[in-house]
């Protein structure tokens, strides 16, 4: 076939309808060629210009370095776009590419100079990370990046700090000038000509330049290295993978990692006010008023499924999402290593952070060693927390912050330090086992939304009193010490509270729903609990272990779990959240039950276990909780 059939016969094929064309991708391919298994083409950018809506783009093992602008998205779930790694192939895609003529100048220290051109039109080494509610430290920061076989390096603040030894983390350092673009970089002990090196010059590796490119799939990818902007909820928020204000995408079974703010984003539009907000409340709520007149519904943006992917070392969010979240499903994935490195701060780090998560599924997740877990940050309405795994953060496993509910989070592990921040109201939480500190607080100086149910659409903004939460058949543990007296609870809204248990919110303006919860080893009931369990003593602990490809929690019980006058939690019990008003309930508008445990077994209709886990067997037990 000549390069003038060739480019015709994808035309071709749209324009009879015979059926949805298969495309293939591979290292040896030619952009010229037919696309076929026998004849690929060469990059997956050429494939996706050619693919219609029911295709599917089958890539071949290998590196490719690219950046893939998908032009169109599909029509329907069932006509959609697939991008996907050949079955049993290991496929990269990585924003990066190879440096060679690396001169040595002192000790470890080597430079080298590079041209602008080979850059184009985004040099990462110049740009600035910057934008609402990012935090510098007191010094610049570049979205560009140095690897070394596969691990990066990081940015020196000053020149000077890059010409001194190398320490056990190498620092690069790049300044730019009219004409090129110098890197001088620490490699401990190797001569870097020798190795593989690597440094950032794509922004982003999967991403639409265009809102509206809906029912996409990626699938199976290895995706790494990308010079990812800081992405805050009030401007466009690229990922190393986005979905860029589109619907139904399917990002499934891909490793993700080495994006320097976000891996993955489900986030906003970009327009003339980003960044523009001056860190405000009111400026978020002005970015609400201009998403809902540029389309904000549940008909256009959101519903993606986000599932079974890894993703680490990004310094911002593993998983980010303002607004275009919305009646999303995320689970099952592994997030880890998290903004630990620390060079750079602000608002917006977790290993999920989501803005209005509306009817929301985050569940079946394992989110270990981050600066924070999960932080649902506005309209989280309608959003279930469900069965996640949490343990080894350095701030709390779940915050939620001026969301006026209703949201439930069951059957969750909540293993850090600190379980839960919450500066909230209308949340309810089930069978989970908090083995951390509880910390609660109002937020009286600040107006958020709250919507109609299962709705985008505002129906008022009220201030933060705290409390309205609900808290049946969880299982709390203390640290084991004897508790202080338990708060009075006469004093309000005066600031953050802190402790093992629930005695905290005692000072909340709003009464808490409780019952059937277990205290342990000094965790502390609230004032008004009743129908509940304490024990001082003996103190309960969780601990959990990592044993090849499997994570074992192995939890001290205690008999007096047994005596928990528990009860099924429904929407019933749950009643209605006291500001927004709405029952708590499934996405469809059906009642809720929690009727299951973490792992999926049916939990006893009259007498459910506390906890997580719908077993009285002995003391201690052990359970695998994540992994073969």
């Amino acid at each position: 076939m000549n390069v003038t059939l060739s480019r015709l016969f994808p035309l071709l094929i749209f324009a009879t309808g015979l059926k949805a064309a298969e495309w293939h991708v591979a290292l040896r391919g030619n952009d010229a060629a037919a696309g076929s298994a026998v004849a690929p083409l060469r990059t997956i950018q050429r494939a996706a210009e050619l693919a219609q809506a029911g295709d599917v783009i089958t890539v071949h093992c290998g590196v490719y370095r690219e950046r893939i602008n998908p032009p169109r998205g599909g029509t329907s779930e069932k006509q959609r776009i697939v991008y996907r790694a050949a079955p049993g192939e290991k496929v990269e895609i990585k924003g990066s590419e190879v440096i060679k003529g690396w001169v040595k100048l002192q000790q470890d220290t080597w430079k080298v100079e590079i041209p602008n051109a080979f850059f184009g039109s985004f040099n990462p080494y110049q740009v600035l990370l910057q934008g609402d509610w990012f935090d510098p430290r007191g010094r610049q920061h570049h979205p560009g990046a140095v690897y070394l076989n596969g691990q990066w390096l990081a940015e020196a603040a000053r020149l000077e700090e890059v010409l001194e030894p190398a320490g056990a983390t190498g620092l690069w350092f790049g300044q730019v000038d009219p004409d090129h673009t110098t890197i001088r970089a620490q490699f401990k002990g190797v001569d870097p000509n020798q190795q593989q090196v690597e440094i950032n010059v794509r922004q982003t590796v999967f991403y639409p330049d265009r809102p509206g490119r809906n029912f996409i799939t990626v699938r199976g990818f290895e995706l790494s290295q990308a010079a990812t902007p800081w992405a805050p909820p009030t401007a466009e928020q690229i990922g190393l993978l986005g979905t860029h204000w589109s619907k139904g995408w399917l990002i499934e079974s891909n490793r993700i990692s080495y994006s320097v703010c976000c891996g993955i984003a489900l986030g906003k539009y970009g327009d003339q006010w980003d960044n523009t907000s001056a860190n405000t409340a009111e400026g978020y709520v002005k970015t609400i008023q201009r998403a809902l007149q540029n389309g904000w519904d549940k008909e256009t943006v959101g519903h993606h499924l986000v599932r079974n992917n890894v993703i680490s070392h990004c310094e911002q969010a593993g998983i980010v999402g303002s607004l275009g979240a919305a009646f999303s499903t995320i689970s099952a994935n592994s997030i880890h290593d998290i903004h630990v490195r620390g060079l750079f701060s602000g608002a917006e780090m977790a290993g999920i952070k989501i803005h209005a998560a509306i009817d929301t599924c985050i569940c079946g997740n394992h989110i270990y060693r981050t600066c924070r877990g999960l932080w649902l940050d506005w309209m989280a309405q309608g959003t279930s927390v469900s069965g996640n795994l949490f343990h080894d953060n350095a701030g709390e496993d779940l915050f939620v912050e001026v969301d006026h509910g209703p949201f439930l989070a069951d059957n969750n592990l909540f293993l850090s330090r600190t379980s839960l921040r919450d500066m909230s109201e209308g949340g309810a939480y089930a069978h989970n086992l908090f083995a951390g500190l509880i910390t609660t607080s109002p937020e009286p100086s600040r107006y958020t939304p709250f919507l109609l149910a299962h709705s985008t659409a505002v129906a008022g903004l009220e201030k933060i009193q705290g409390g309205d939460d609900r808290f049946y058949n969880n299982l709390f543990l203390g640290n084991g010490a004897t508790s202080p007296a338990r708060a009075q609870p006469s004093t309000r809204n005066r600031g953050w509270e802190t402790g093992y248990g629930l005695g905290i919110y005692d000072n909340c303006a709003l009464p808490l729903r409780t019952g059937g919860n277990v205290f342990l080893g000094g965790a502390q009931p609230s004032a008004d609990e009743t129908a509940c369990v304490s024990e001082s003593a003996p103190a309960a602990q969780a601990q959990i272990f990592e044993d090849g490809r499997r994570f074992v929690l192995r939890l001290t019980s205690n008999p007096v779990w047994r005596r928990a006058p528990t009860q099924r939690v429904t929407t019933a019990l749950l009643g209605r959240t006291k500001v927004a008003g709405v029952r708590y309930e499934n996405p469809d508008g059906s009642p809720l039950q929690v009727n299951r445990d973490y792992f999926g077994k049916k939990r006893s209709r009259a007498h459910p276990c506390p906890g997580p886990f719908e077993s009285r067997g002995g003391v201690p037990s052990t359970f695998t909780v994540w992994g073969e």
